[in-house]
């Protein structure tokens, strides 16, 4: 397999119309749909993988999410189609269903004027009689691994025209257990086809399976340079865990925007999340795999037509977003990949628009900042939470320029009655009464939120250090730690207490000492008395047992010469006090001999 590593890096601003030059090799109809979309020039990855499969040829591209690879892809998927021909020629597996309903809808984009072109996105979670039906006349399908498996079991899915196979995310659906679907689909095909297969990373089982499907691969790689979106503002903040619904709270009420994105590394952090900011009196929806399809896009449809404007999701679920003017993306958690990074906040900063990201890390994760910014040659500013000062004033400063828009709008001639009723009822100035109004409206300050400023000791037992990518980005061990935050763990947050808190926990811990102290006394007085009693009461007890001795004397015997040794050694005769104080002393009978 022939591989020819074309590593793109940036070209100091020099930037060449790349799309004109490729204009010669397109159809113009592409060519104006393109342009329509805004594509000024071509993204790395699709300046050198398009050449490649225009001719035909087998590639292997590498770059990461958010880099332009659906158009790199797309546009010679249709250039390729044979439009006079209404059976299945292209097919595009990608991980997910957000992905591959995001995939078909920037294709048919791509295809708006090309008439007899279609396009149909096939995935879990829809009824699939209403799939089968769409599927007549349809050239290019992009599905996940296991609907287009199912299709191919039923016989409603075609294969004997596919010339070309296209595997986006690869990587990441090798992680969610599609690697025999992928390999089993690859392998039906009958005739000589084109394969193309983008992935983030290039894992042994990818390797593999480009080995075994394509043919002298042109292996294609964007450098890590190009993984950032420089519009993009990227700011951290030192926040300990148990702060973060706080601190994320403070941010929205301050930077208050329009449409922002909060991702989360669990489902239930993601459910958890959504209540707290509801409660906070934010519209807010959560988005994660185990919601049904329906709720789902639902939560979607909410988010793009501004019915909600702040929509949590998991790494996974939030692979079909494409929203646009999302102007803050917030990391509640840090993501456990570098490429999830990356892939969250280009959701913001598109089309020319600047953006805003804001990270929450804990002393202990701040290792974890310094990888993202060597790895993606990026630089993310640590910022303190707005003060309480701060937030306050933003709220008023918001609610006064609503209040203001209103004047011109609305008739005010009854409020301004209102109000002057309630001045002359109460004889109050009319700068209290908005005053008053406005606190009404806005609330109290907030508390303070304090930064998580714990000192991290390096060494044996100190944090793991290594590659943020590789070492910690394995999907079992991501796993492992959404079980951990799930289940609530809080082992830093257990150790951490002001100064006050130690301080009242040691009054406390005196206050019972000395308690239990008075009790140890009065119970000693107690068994002082007893004792005394005790003894003055020795003679009589000893008669009485002389007496109860020889009373049941000859009982005892029967009893000693049934029992075995070991249980005449154990069995009481008396209790008594030897008078020291030091306890109990038991006393055995010893046999007279006759």
């Amino acid at each position: 397999m022939e591989k020819i590593d074309i590593v793109m890096e940036a070209d100091n601003g020099q930037e060449t119309n790349i799309l004109a030059s490729l204009e010669a090799f397109l159809d113009e109809r592409i060519v104006k749909a393109v342009k329509e979309m805004g594509f000024e020039r071509l993204t790395p990855i699709q300046e050198q993988a398009i050449p490649y499969l225009l001719k035909g040829e087998d590639i292997i591209g590498q770059a990461q999410t958010g880099t332009g690879k659906t158009a790199a892809f797309g546009i010679p998927a249709l250039q390729k189609i044979n439009p006079d021909s209404r059976k299945l020629q292209t097919i595009i597996l990608c991980p997910t269903r957000e992905l591959a309903m995001q995939a078909a809808d920037e294709i048919r984009k791509i295809a708006k004027y090309m008439h007899g072109i279609k396009v149909l996105p096939v995935y879990g979670g829809q009824d699939i009689s209403r799939q089968i039906r769409g599927l007549h006349g349809v050239q290019i399908i992009v599905g996940t691994p296991g609907r287009v498996m199912d299709h191919m079991r039923r016989n409603t899915i075609k294969l004997d025209d596919v010339n070309m196979v296209v595997l986006d995310e690869a990587d990441e659906m090798l992680n969610m257990g599609f690697r025999e679907d992928m390999e089993l689909i690859l392998g039906q095909i009958p005739n000589e086809h084109q394969t193309a297969l983008f992935s983030a990373t290039m894992p042994k089982p990818i390797l593999d399976i480009t080995s075994q499907f394509q043919k002298d691969a042109r292996l294609v790689r964007v450098a890590a340079k190009e993984l950032t979106i420089p519009l993009v503002t990227q700011r951290y903040y030192r926040v300990k865990r148990q702060d973060k619904d706080a601190a994320c709270i403070r941010l929205l009420e301050y930077y208050q925007p329009k449409l922002c994105l909060i991702f989360c590394n669990t489902k239930i952090k993601v459910d958890e999340l959504a209540e707290v900011l509801k409660k906070a009196g934010f519209q807010a929806e959560g988005l994660h795999g185990d919601m049904s399809q329906h709720q789902r896009d639902v939560a979607m449809n909410r988010f793009r037509n501004n019915s909600t404007n702040i929509l949590i999701a998991t790494d996974v679920a939030a692979r079909g977003i494409d929203v646009d003017n999302v102007e803050a993306v917030i990391n509640y958690d840090l993501p456990q990949d570098i490429e999830y990074y990356v892939h969250r906040i280009g959701r913001t900063g598109r089309a020319g628009k600047t953006g805003q990201s804001f990270t929450f890390a804990g002393a202990r994760e701040l290792y974890r900042i310094r990888e993202i910014e060597r790895i993606c040659h990026t630089t993310i500013e640590e910022k303190k939470l707005p003060g309480p000062s701060k937030v306050l004033k933003a709220k008023a400063a918001k609610y006064l320029e609503q209040a203001w828009e209103l004047h011109e709008h609305e008739d005010m001639e009854l409020m301004k009655k209102y109000l002057q009723r309630k001045l002359d009822a109460e004889e109050c100035d009319i700068l209290e009464l908005a005053a008053a109004m406005l606190k009404y409206q806005i609330g109290d300050k907030g508390p303070d939120i304090e930064a998580d400023n714990e000192e991290v000791r390096s060494g044996r037992g100190g944090d793991k250090k290594g590659r943020f990518g590789r070492d910690r980005g394995s999907r079992r061990r991501s796993e492992r730690g959404d079980e951990r935050e799930g289940r609530g763990v809080r082992k830093r947050g257990d150790r951490e207490g002001s100064r006050e808190e130690r301080r009242r926990g040691e009054r406390e811990e005196h206050r019972g000492n000395r308690e239990e102290r008075r009790r140890g006394e009065r119970e000693e007085g107690r068994r002082r008395s007893a004792r005394e009693g005790y003894r003055g009461n020795r003679e009589d007890r000893r008669s009485g047992e002389r007496e109860e001795g020889r009373g049941n004397r000859e009982e005892r015997r029967r009893g000693d010469r049934e029992g075995s040794r070991e249980e005449r050694r154990y069995r009481e005769r008396d209790v008594r006090m030897d008078g020291s104080g030091k306890g109990i002393a038991f006393s055995f009978p010893k046999k007279k001999r006759k």
